[in-house]
Protein backbone atom coordinates (compact mmCIF):
# COMPACT_ATOMS: atom_id res chain seq x y z
CA UNK A 1 0.00 0.00 0.00
CA UNK A 2 2.87 2.38 0.76
CA UNK A 3 4.12 1.98 -2.79
CA UNK A 4 0.64 2.69 -4.12
CA UNK A 5 0.31 5.87 -2.07
CA UNK A 6 3.75 7.06 -3.13
CA UNK A 7 2.94 6.41 -6.76
CA UNK A 8 -0.39 8.21 -6.42
CA UNK A 9 1.18 11.25 -4.77
CA UNK A 10 3.92 11.36 -7.39
CA UNK A 11 1.33 11.30 -10.14
CA UNK A 12 -0.66 14.14 -8.57
CA UNK A 13 2.48 16.19 -7.97
CA UNK A 14 3.53 15.77 -11.60
CA UNK A 15 0.10 16.80 -12.83
CA UNK A 16 0.04 19.85 -10.58
CA UNK A 17 3.54 20.86 -11.68
CA UNK A 18 2.46 20.37 -15.28
CA UNK A 19 -0.58 22.55 -14.72
CA UNK A 20 1.46 25.26 -13.04
CA UNK A 21 4.09 25.27 -15.78
CA UNK A 22 1.34 25.58 -18.36
CA UNK A 23 -0.01 28.87 -17.05
CA UNK A 24 -0.58 31.28 -19.88
CA UNK A 25 -0.68 28.57 -22.53
CA UNK A 26 -3.60 27.79 -24.79
CA UNK A 27 -4.77 24.90 -22.58
CA UNK A 28 -7.89 25.79 -20.63
CA UNK A 29 -6.94 23.48 -17.73
CA UNK A 30 -3.17 23.14 -18.15
CA UNK A 31 -3.37 19.55 -19.40
CA UNK A 32 -2.53 17.84 -22.71
CA UNK A 33 -0.07 20.47 -23.93
CA UNK A 34 0.99 17.71 -26.28
CA UNK A 35 -1.48 15.08 -27.50
CA UNK A 36 -2.31 12.46 -24.90
CA UNK A 37 -0.96 8.94 -25.26
CA UNK A 38 -2.11 5.66 -23.77
CA UNK A 39 -4.25 2.56 -24.28
CA UNK A 40 -8.02 1.97 -24.43
CA UNK A 41 -9.64 -1.46 -24.29
CA UNK A 42 -12.54 -0.85 -26.72
CA UNK A 43 -11.12 -1.62 -30.17
CA UNK A 44 -9.70 -4.98 -29.13
CA UNK A 45 -12.09 -6.10 -26.39
CA UNK A 46 -15.34 -4.13 -26.51
CA UNK A 47 -17.40 -4.98 -23.44
CA UNK A 48 -15.17 -7.90 -22.47
CA UNK A 49 -13.27 -5.93 -19.86
CA UNK A 50 -12.35 -6.43 -16.23
CA UNK A 51 -9.82 -5.54 -13.56
CA UNK A 52 -7.35 -8.21 -14.61
CA UNK A 53 -7.29 -7.02 -18.22
CA UNK A 54 -6.46 -3.46 -17.22
CA UNK A 55 -3.73 -4.40 -14.78
CA UNK A 56 -2.11 -7.06 -16.95
CA UNK A 57 -2.10 -4.64 -19.89
CA UNK A 58 -0.57 -1.93 -17.73
CA UNK A 59 2.23 -4.22 -16.63
CA UNK A 60 3.01 -5.15 -20.23
CA UNK A 61 3.10 -1.46 -21.13
CA UNK A 62 5.82 -1.07 -18.52
CA UNK A 63 7.66 -4.24 -19.50
CA UNK A 64 7.70 -3.38 -23.20
CA UNK A 65 8.94 0.18 -22.64
CA UNK A 66 5.67 1.73 -23.83
CA UNK A 67 5.12 3.69 -20.63
CA UNK A 68 8.56 5.26 -20.93
CA UNK A 69 7.82 6.20 -24.53
CA UNK A 70 4.87 8.28 -23.27
CA UNK A 71 1.88 5.90 -23.35
CA UNK A 72 0.61 7.07 -19.98
CA UNK A 73 -3.16 6.62 -19.69
CA UNK A 74 -4.84 3.23 -19.25
CA UNK A 75 -8.44 3.96 -20.24
CA UNK A 76 -11.39 1.82 -19.16
CA UNK A 77 -14.06 2.17 -21.83
CA UNK A 78 -17.78 1.23 -21.75
CA UNK A 79 -19.47 -1.68 -19.91
CA UNK A 80 -17.76 -1.23 -16.54
CA UNK A 81 -20.90 -0.06 -14.70
CA UNK A 82 -23.56 -1.70 -12.59
CA UNK A 83 -25.87 1.30 -12.57
CA UNK A 84 -26.32 3.59 -9.59
CA UNK A 85 -26.72 3.14 -5.87
CA UNK A 86 -29.83 4.31 -4.01
CA UNK A 87 -28.32 7.78 -3.66
CA UNK A 88 -27.53 8.00 -7.37
CA UNK A 89 -23.80 7.29 -7.23
CA UNK A 90 -22.32 5.33 -10.10
CA UNK A 91 -21.07 1.89 -9.11
CA UNK A 92 -18.83 -0.62 -10.87
CA UNK A 93 -19.75 -4.19 -11.71
CA UNK A 94 -18.46 -6.15 -8.73
CA UNK A 95 -17.77 -9.27 -10.78
CA UNK A 96 -15.58 -7.44 -13.27
CA UNK A 97 -13.98 -5.23 -10.61
CA UNK A 98 -13.96 -7.22 -7.35
CA UNK A 99 -11.56 -4.81 -5.64
CA UNK A 100 -13.38 -1.69 -6.84
CA UNK A 101 -12.37 1.10 -9.19
CA UNK A 102 -10.19 3.02 -6.67
CA UNK A 103 -8.04 -0.11 -6.32
CA UNK A 104 -7.45 -0.17 -10.09
CA UNK A 105 -6.52 3.51 -10.08
CA UNK A 106 -4.17 2.99 -7.14
CA UNK A 107 -2.42 0.07 -8.82
CA UNK A 108 -1.92 2.04 -12.04
CA UNK A 109 -0.58 5.05 -10.17
CA UNK A 110 1.87 2.82 -8.31
CA UNK A 111 3.60 1.87 -11.58
CA UNK A 112 3.63 5.37 -13.00
CA UNK A 113 0.52 5.25 -15.17
CA UNK A 114 -2.65 7.34 -15.28
CA UNK A 115 -6.19 6.00 -15.08
CA UNK A 116 -8.92 6.88 -17.56
CA UNK A 117 -12.64 6.16 -17.44
CA UNK A 118 -15.65 6.44 -19.68
CA UNK A 119 -19.14 7.91 -19.59
CA UNK A 120 -21.50 9.57 -22.06
CA UNK A 121 -23.22 12.95 -22.38
CA UNK A 122 -26.51 11.11 -22.67
CA UNK A 123 -29.01 9.16 -20.62
CA UNK A 124 -27.16 5.93 -21.41
CA UNK A 125 -23.72 4.98 -22.62
CA UNK A 126 -23.41 3.49 -26.09
CA UNK A 127 -23.70 0.01 -24.56
CA UNK A 128 -26.81 1.16 -22.64
CA UNK A 129 -25.34 1.53 -19.17
CA UNK A 130 -26.03 4.50 -16.89
CA UNK A 131 -24.54 7.73 -18.26
CA UNK A 132 -24.06 11.27 -17.01
CA UNK A 133 -26.50 13.66 -18.73
CA UNK A 134 -28.01 15.71 -15.91
CA UNK A 135 -25.75 14.00 -13.36
CA UNK A 136 -22.51 15.73 -14.26
CA UNK A 137 -21.60 17.18 -10.85
CA UNK A 138 -22.21 13.97 -8.94
CA UNK A 139 -20.44 11.79 -11.49
CA UNK A 140 -17.44 14.12 -11.83
CA UNK A 141 -16.96 14.05 -8.07
CA UNK A 142 -17.23 10.26 -8.10
CA UNK A 143 -14.56 10.04 -10.76
CA UNK A 144 -12.31 12.40 -8.80
CA UNK A 145 -12.83 10.43 -5.59
CA UNK A 146 -11.90 7.23 -7.44
CA UNK A 147 -8.58 8.69 -8.61
CA UNK A 148 -9.49 9.16 -12.26
CA UNK A 149 -7.02 11.15 -14.40
CA UNK A 150 -8.84 11.06 -17.76
CA UNK A 151 -12.47 11.01 -18.89
CA UNK A 152 -13.61 9.83 -22.31
CA UNK A 153 -17.09 11.32 -22.70
CA UNK A 154 -19.27 9.82 -25.45
CA UNK A 155 -22.38 11.02 -27.30
CA UNK A 156 -24.93 8.20 -27.29
CA UNK A 157 -28.56 8.61 -26.18
CA UNK A 158 -28.27 12.39 -25.95
CA UNK A 159 -32.07 12.80 -26.17
CA UNK A 160 -31.91 15.16 -29.12
CA UNK A 161 -29.64 17.72 -27.49
CA UNK A 162 -27.69 18.34 -30.69
CA UNK A 163 -28.14 20.12 -33.99
CA UNK A 164 -26.46 23.44 -33.25
CA UNK A 165 -23.03 24.25 -31.93
CA UNK A 166 -24.46 26.00 -28.87
CA UNK A 167 -26.67 23.08 -27.84
CA UNK A 168 -23.83 20.58 -28.05
CA UNK A 169 -21.34 22.99 -26.47
CA UNK A 170 -23.64 23.54 -23.50
CA UNK A 171 -24.16 19.82 -22.99
CA UNK A 172 -20.44 19.07 -23.00
CA UNK A 173 -19.52 22.17 -21.00
CA UNK A 174 -21.59 20.87 -18.08
CA UNK A 175 -19.16 18.00 -17.55
CA UNK A 176 -16.14 20.21 -18.21
CA UNK A 177 -17.25 22.58 -15.46
CA UNK A 178 -18.02 19.68 -13.13
CA UNK A 179 -14.59 18.12 -13.63
CA UNK A 180 -12.85 21.43 -12.99
CA UNK A 181 -14.90 21.98 -9.84
CA UNK A 182 -13.55 18.77 -8.27
CA UNK A 183 -10.09 20.30 -8.00
CA UNK A 184 -8.48 17.18 -9.48
CA UNK A 185 -6.63 17.49 -12.82
CA UNK A 186 -8.69 15.30 -15.17
CA UNK A 187 -7.99 15.32 -18.90
CA UNK A 188 -11.30 15.75 -20.73
CA UNK A 189 -11.65 13.82 -23.99
CA UNK A 190 -14.87 14.70 -25.79
CA UNK A 191 -16.21 11.94 -28.01
CA UNK A 192 -19.06 13.58 -29.93
CA UNK A 193 -17.95 12.25 -33.36
CA UNK A 194 -17.55 15.69 -34.92
CA UNK A 195 -21.24 16.54 -34.62
CA UNK A 196 -21.87 20.29 -34.65
CA UNK A 197 -18.23 21.01 -35.58
CA UNK A 198 -16.46 20.84 -32.18
CA UNK A 199 -13.20 22.12 -33.71
CA UNK A 200 -14.86 25.54 -33.80
CA UNK A 201 -15.77 25.75 -30.11
CA UNK A 202 -14.31 22.97 -27.94
CA UNK A 203 -10.88 24.52 -27.28
CA UNK A 204 -12.08 26.26 -24.12
CA UNK A 205 -13.81 23.26 -22.55
CA UNK A 206 -11.99 20.09 -23.67
CA UNK A 207 -8.50 18.74 -24.22
CA UNK A 208 -9.52 16.83 -27.34
CA UNK A 209 -12.56 16.18 -29.44
CA UNK A 210 -13.42 13.38 -31.81
CA UNK A 211 -13.76 14.86 -35.29
CA UNK A 212 -15.33 11.86 -37.09
CA UNK A 213 -17.24 8.65 -36.73
CA UNK A 214 -15.59 5.58 -35.22
CA UNK A 215 -12.53 4.09 -36.88
CA UNK A 216 -12.29 0.40 -37.68
CA UNK A 217 -9.48 -1.86 -38.81
CA UNK A 218 -9.49 -1.02 -42.52
CA UNK A 219 -7.21 1.16 -44.61
CA UNK A 220 -9.66 2.41 -47.23
CA UNK A 221 -12.70 0.12 -47.55
CA UNK A 222 -15.95 2.07 -48.01
CA UNK A 223 -18.75 1.14 -45.61
CA UNK A 224 -22.37 2.30 -45.75
CA UNK A 225 -22.29 2.82 -41.99
CA UNK A 226 -19.71 5.58 -42.51
CA UNK A 227 -21.61 7.50 -45.20
CA UNK A 228 -19.70 10.77 -45.34
CA UNK A 229 -16.38 11.54 -46.97
CA UNK A 230 -16.00 15.18 -45.90
CA UNK A 231 -15.90 16.81 -42.50
CA UNK A 232 -19.32 18.42 -43.09
CA UNK A 233 -21.23 15.35 -42.08
CA UNK A 234 -24.68 15.05 -40.51
CA UNK A 235 -24.23 11.33 -39.87
CA UNK A 236 -20.67 10.53 -38.71
CA UNK A 237 -21.47 6.85 -38.37
CA UNK A 238 -18.92 4.15 -37.63
CA UNK A 239 -16.78 1.60 -39.50
CA UNK A 240 -14.80 4.50 -40.94
CA UNK A 241 -11.53 3.58 -42.63
CA UNK A 242 -8.18 5.18 -41.93
CA UNK A 243 -8.17 7.09 -45.22
CA UNK A 244 -11.79 8.18 -44.76
CA UNK A 245 -10.96 9.77 -41.41
CA UNK A 246 -7.66 11.27 -42.61
CA UNK A 247 -9.35 12.96 -45.54
CA UNK A 248 -12.12 14.33 -43.32
CA UNK A 249 -9.56 15.60 -40.84
CA UNK A 250 -7.38 17.46 -43.35
CA UNK A 251 -9.50 20.67 -43.56
CA UNK A 252 -9.90 21.09 -39.78
CA UNK A 253 -6.51 20.11 -38.35
CA UNK A 254 -5.46 23.76 -38.10
CA UNK A 255 -8.13 24.23 -35.41
CA UNK A 256 -5.98 22.33 -32.89
CA UNK A 257 -3.56 23.92 -30.45
CA UNK A 258 -1.57 22.87 -27.37
CA UNK A 259 -4.10 21.54 -24.88
CA UNK A 260 -6.89 21.07 -27.45
CA UNK A 261 -6.56 18.44 -30.19
CA UNK A 262 -8.51 16.91 -33.04
CA UNK A 263 -8.94 13.25 -32.06
CA UNK A 264 -8.93 10.99 -35.13
CA UNK A 265 -9.97 8.05 -32.86
CA UNK A 266 -7.96 5.21 -31.38
CA UNK A 267 -5.17 3.41 -33.20
CA UNK A 268 -5.98 0.10 -34.87
CA UNK A 269 -2.33 -0.90 -35.23
CA UNK A 270 -2.01 -4.57 -34.32
CA UNK A 271 -5.59 -5.69 -34.87
CA UNK A 272 -4.62 -7.83 -37.90
CA UNK A 273 -6.79 -6.49 -40.74
CA UNK A 274 -4.23 -4.15 -42.31
CA UNK A 275 -0.77 -4.69 -43.75
CA UNK A 276 2.41 -3.49 -42.12
CA UNK A 277 2.68 -0.56 -44.55
CA UNK A 278 -0.93 0.38 -43.87
CA UNK A 279 -0.35 0.34 -40.13
CA UNK A 280 2.79 2.47 -40.57
CA UNK A 281 0.73 4.98 -42.56
CA UNK A 282 -2.04 4.94 -39.96
CA UNK A 283 0.38 5.55 -37.07
CA UNK A 284 2.45 8.16 -38.91
CA UNK A 285 -0.47 10.26 -40.10
CA UNK A 286 -2.25 10.21 -36.73
CA UNK A 287 1.04 11.39 -35.25
CA UNK A 288 1.72 14.28 -37.63
CA UNK A 289 -1.95 15.32 -37.47
CA UNK A 290 -1.35 15.77 -33.73
CA UNK A 291 -4.10 13.31 -32.85
CA UNK A 292 -3.96 11.61 -29.46
CA UNK A 293 -2.04 8.33 -29.78
CA UNK A 294 -4.24 5.83 -27.96
CA UNK A 295 -3.36 2.20 -28.63
CA UNK A 296 -6.40 0.04 -29.34
CA UNK A 297 -4.93 -3.45 -29.54
CA UNK A 298 -4.32 -6.35 -27.16
CA UNK A 299 -0.97 -5.37 -25.67
CA UNK A 300 -0.63 -8.70 -23.89
CA UNK A 301 -0.48 -10.58 -27.23
CA UNK A 302 1.29 -7.88 -29.23
CA UNK A 303 3.39 -9.05 -32.19
CA UNK A 304 6.92 -7.89 -32.90
CA UNK A 305 5.81 -5.83 -35.90
CA UNK A 306 3.15 -4.11 -33.81
CA UNK A 307 5.54 -3.29 -30.97
CA UNK A 308 8.11 -1.90 -33.40
CA UNK A 309 5.51 0.50 -34.86
CA UNK A 310 4.25 1.72 -31.50
CA UNK A 311 7.87 2.11 -30.34
CA UNK A 312 9.02 4.43 -33.13
CA UNK A 313 10.19 7.33 -31.00
CA UNK A 314 11.14 9.41 -34.05
CA UNK A 315 7.49 9.45 -35.16
CA UNK A 316 6.21 9.98 -31.61
CA UNK A 317 8.53 12.99 -31.27
CA UNK A 318 6.68 14.67 -34.15
CA UNK A 319 3.38 14.09 -32.35
CA UNK A 320 4.79 15.39 -29.06
CA UNK A 321 6.48 18.45 -30.55
CA UNK A 322 5.79 21.38 -28.19
CA UNK A 323 4.98 23.83 -30.97
CA UNK A 324 1.77 21.84 -31.46
CA UNK A 325 1.18 22.61 -35.15
CA UNK A 326 -0.61 19.83 -37.05
CA UNK A 327 0.68 19.03 -40.52
CA UNK A 328 -0.99 20.62 -43.53
CA UNK A 329 -2.03 18.62 -46.60
CA UNK A 330 -0.43 20.71 -49.35
CA UNK A 331 -1.63 18.72 -52.33
CA UNK A 332 -3.70 15.67 -53.07
CA UNK A 333 -3.79 13.94 -56.44
CA UNK A 334 -7.17 12.40 -57.25
CA UNK A 335 -7.71 8.66 -57.53
CA UNK A 336 -7.13 7.34 -61.04
CA UNK A 337 -8.60 4.31 -62.81
CA UNK A 338 -6.71 1.30 -61.59
CA UNK A 339 -3.94 -0.12 -63.78
CA UNK A 340 -4.76 -3.72 -64.62
CA UNK A 341 -1.08 -4.55 -64.29
CA UNK A 342 -1.73 -4.70 -60.57
CA UNK A 343 -5.30 -5.97 -60.45
CA UNK A 344 -8.32 -6.59 -62.61
CA UNK A 345 -10.73 -5.48 -59.92
CA UNK A 346 -13.04 -2.71 -61.06
CA UNK A 347 -12.24 -0.08 -58.47
CA UNK A 348 -10.14 3.07 -58.54
CA UNK A 349 -6.70 3.55 -57.08
CA UNK A 350 -6.32 5.66 -53.97
CA UNK A 351 -5.06 9.22 -54.05
CA UNK A 352 -1.56 10.43 -53.26
CA UNK A 353 -0.79 13.40 -51.05
CA UNK A 354 1.96 15.52 -49.55
CA UNK A 355 1.89 16.93 -46.01
CA UNK A 356 4.18 19.38 -44.24
CA UNK A 357 4.33 21.12 -40.88
CA UNK A 358 6.58 23.31 -38.77
CA UNK A 359 8.28 21.89 -35.70
CA UNK A 360 9.89 23.42 -32.66
CA UNK A 361 13.33 24.93 -33.26
CA UNK A 362 12.87 25.49 -36.97
CA UNK A 363 12.66 21.86 -38.15
CA UNK A 364 9.89 20.68 -40.46
CA UNK A 365 8.08 17.40 -40.97
CA UNK A 366 7.30 16.25 -44.50
CA UNK A 367 5.24 13.18 -45.41
CA UNK A 368 4.23 11.50 -48.65
CA UNK A 369 1.18 9.22 -48.61
CA UNK A 370 0.46 6.75 -51.40
CA UNK A 371 -2.92 5.09 -50.98
CA UNK A 372 -2.77 3.65 -54.50
CA UNK A 373 -2.29 -0.03 -55.43
CA UNK A 374 1.27 0.36 -56.77
CA UNK A 375 4.52 1.89 -55.52
CA UNK A 376 5.04 5.47 -56.62
CA UNK A 377 7.79 8.06 -56.89
CA UNK A 378 6.51 11.28 -55.34
CA UNK A 379 8.14 14.70 -55.26
CA UNK A 380 7.62 18.01 -53.50
CA UNK A 381 9.22 21.36 -54.24
CA UNK A 382 10.57 23.84 -51.74
CA UNK A 383 7.45 25.90 -52.43
CA UNK A 384 5.36 22.88 -51.35
CA UNK A 385 7.34 22.36 -48.16
CA UNK A 386 7.26 26.02 -47.11
CA UNK A 387 3.88 26.85 -48.59
CA UNK A 388 2.80 28.99 -45.65
CA UNK A 389 5.88 31.17 -46.03
CA UNK A 390 5.58 31.68 -49.78
CA UNK A 391 1.85 32.44 -49.79
CA UNK A 392 1.74 35.22 -47.22
CA UNK A 393 1.05 37.92 -49.78
CA UNK A 394 4.35 39.61 -49.02
CA UNK A 395 7.09 40.27 -51.57
CA UNK A 396 9.75 39.74 -48.91
CA UNK A 397 12.28 36.96 -49.63
CA UNK A 398 11.83 33.57 -47.93
CA UNK A 399 15.23 32.63 -46.48
CA UNK A 400 14.29 28.97 -46.04
CA UNK A 401 14.01 28.53 -49.80
CA UNK A 402 17.67 29.44 -50.15
CA UNK A 403 18.97 27.15 -47.41
CA UNK A 404 20.26 23.60 -47.62
CA UNK A 405 18.20 21.10 -45.66
CA UNK A 406 19.25 17.76 -44.19
CA UNK A 407 16.65 15.03 -44.70
CA UNK A 408 16.13 12.41 -41.98
CA UNK A 409 14.07 9.28 -42.64
CA UNK A 410 11.97 8.70 -39.52
CA UNK A 411 11.31 5.01 -40.23
CA UNK A 412 14.92 4.09 -41.03
CA UNK A 413 15.72 3.30 -37.38
CA UNK A 414 12.67 1.13 -36.84
CA UNK A 415 13.26 -1.57 -34.25
CA UNK A 416 13.88 -4.94 -35.91
CA UNK A 417 11.32 -7.69 -35.54
CA UNK A 418 13.95 -9.85 -33.86
CA UNK A 419 14.68 -7.22 -31.23
CA UNK A 420 10.99 -6.51 -30.66
CA UNK A 421 10.31 -10.21 -30.25
CA UNK A 422 13.15 -10.49 -27.76
CA UNK A 423 11.55 -7.73 -25.69
CA UNK A 424 8.16 -9.45 -25.85
CA UNK A 425 9.60 -12.77 -24.70
CA UNK A 426 11.67 -11.11 -22.00
CA UNK A 427 15.01 -12.14 -23.50
CA UNK A 428 16.19 -8.62 -24.16
CA UNK A 429 15.72 -5.32 -22.36
CA UNK A 430 15.91 -1.71 -23.42
CA UNK A 431 18.85 0.67 -23.39
CA UNK A 432 17.39 4.15 -23.19
CA UNK A 433 18.69 7.64 -23.88
CA UNK A 434 21.82 8.66 -22.07
CA UNK A 435 20.14 10.72 -19.35
CA UNK A 436 18.15 7.74 -18.07
CA UNK A 437 19.35 4.69 -16.23
CA UNK A 438 19.48 1.67 -18.50
CA UNK A 439 17.87 -1.45 -17.12
CA UNK A 440 19.60 -3.58 -19.73
CA UNK A 441 20.86 -6.97 -18.62
CA UNK A 442 21.39 -8.39 -22.11
CA UNK A 443 24.69 -7.96 -23.91
CA UNK A 444 22.68 -6.62 -26.87
CA UNK A 445 20.06 -4.25 -25.46
CA UNK A 446 17.55 -2.64 -27.80
CA UNK A 447 17.97 1.10 -28.30
CA UNK A 448 14.76 2.96 -27.54
CA UNK A 449 13.77 6.20 -25.81
CA UNK A 450 12.72 7.17 -22.30
CA UNK A 451 10.57 10.29 -22.42
CA UNK A 452 10.17 10.19 -18.63
CA UNK A 453 13.90 10.89 -18.30
CA UNK A 454 14.19 13.46 -21.08
CA UNK A 455 11.31 15.09 -22.90
CA UNK A 456 10.97 14.64 -26.63
CA UNK A 457 11.66 18.34 -27.13
CA UNK A 458 14.90 18.18 -25.17
CA UNK A 459 15.86 14.92 -26.88
CA UNK A 460 15.53 16.51 -30.30
CA UNK A 461 17.59 19.49 -29.16
CA UNK A 462 20.24 17.05 -27.91
CA UNK A 463 20.24 15.33 -31.33
CA UNK A 464 19.25 11.96 -29.86
CA UNK A 465 19.47 9.53 -32.77
CA UNK A 466 16.37 7.67 -31.59
CA UNK A 467 14.36 10.79 -32.43
CA UNK A 468 16.07 11.95 -35.61
CA UNK A 469 15.98 8.77 -37.65
CA UNK A 470 18.69 8.42 -40.30
CA UNK A 471 20.03 11.18 -42.53
CA UNK A 472 19.39 10.02 -46.09
CA UNK A 473 19.92 13.10 -48.27
CA UNK A 474 19.98 16.87 -48.48
CA UNK A 475 17.81 19.36 -50.36
CA UNK A 476 19.75 22.11 -52.12
CA UNK A 477 18.36 25.65 -52.21
CA UNK A 478 15.21 25.72 -54.33
CA UNK A 479 15.62 21.96 -54.67
CA UNK A 480 13.17 19.07 -54.67
CA UNK A 481 12.31 16.39 -52.12
CA UNK A 482 11.72 12.93 -53.58
CA UNK A 483 10.57 9.62 -52.10
CA UNK A 484 9.82 6.09 -53.25
CA UNK A 485 6.54 5.31 -51.49
CA UNK A 486 5.12 1.77 -51.30
CA UNK A 487 1.50 0.97 -52.06
CA UNK A 488 -0.71 2.03 -49.15
CA UNK A 489 2.44 3.38 -47.61
CA UNK A 490 4.05 6.48 -46.19
CA UNK A 491 7.47 8.13 -46.08
CA UNK A 492 8.03 10.62 -43.28
CA UNK A 493 11.02 12.95 -43.06
CA UNK A 494 12.31 15.43 -40.51
CA UNK A 495 13.93 18.37 -42.30
CA UNK A 496 16.66 20.36 -40.57
CA UNK A 497 18.28 23.45 -42.05
CA UNK A 498 22.04 23.65 -42.31
CA UNK A 499 21.77 27.44 -42.27
CA UNK A 500 19.54 28.11 -39.25
CA UNK A 501 16.58 30.42 -39.61
CA UNK A 502 14.09 31.93 -37.24
CA UNK A 503 10.70 30.64 -36.21
CA UNK A 504 7.44 31.97 -37.47
CA UNK A 505 4.39 32.58 -35.33
CA UNK A 506 1.65 30.06 -35.99
CA UNK A 507 -1.35 31.19 -37.95
CA UNK A 508 -4.53 32.22 -36.22
CA UNK A 509 -7.07 29.48 -35.56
Amino acid sequence: MARSIIGYLATIAALLDFEASAAGTASYNGLALTPQMGWDNWNAFGCDVDEELLLSTAQKMVDFGLRDLGYYYVILDDCWSDGRTSNGTLQANATKFPHGIPYVADQLHSIGLGFGMYSSAGKYTCAQYAASLGMEKQDAQTFADWGVDYLKYDNCYNEGQEGTALITYTRYKAMSDALNATGRPILYSMCNWGQDNPWNWAQTIANSWRMSGDVYDSFDRPDARCPCTTYECTLPGFHCSVMNILNKAAPVLNKAQPGAWNDLDMLEVGNSRMTDDEYKTHFSMWAIAKSPLIMGTDVTTMTAQTLSIYSNAAIIAINQDPLGIPALRVWQSPAQPQNETYSTDAYTAGEKSFWTGQLNGGDYVAAFVNSGPAPATLTATMNDIFIDLVTTGSNAPVPRLMQTWDVYDLWANRMSDASAQAIITGNMTMATNATSKSNATSTLPVQTYNATAMSYANGVTANDTALLGVKVSTIAPMGTLMAQVPSHGVVVYRLRSQGGGGMRKRDEL
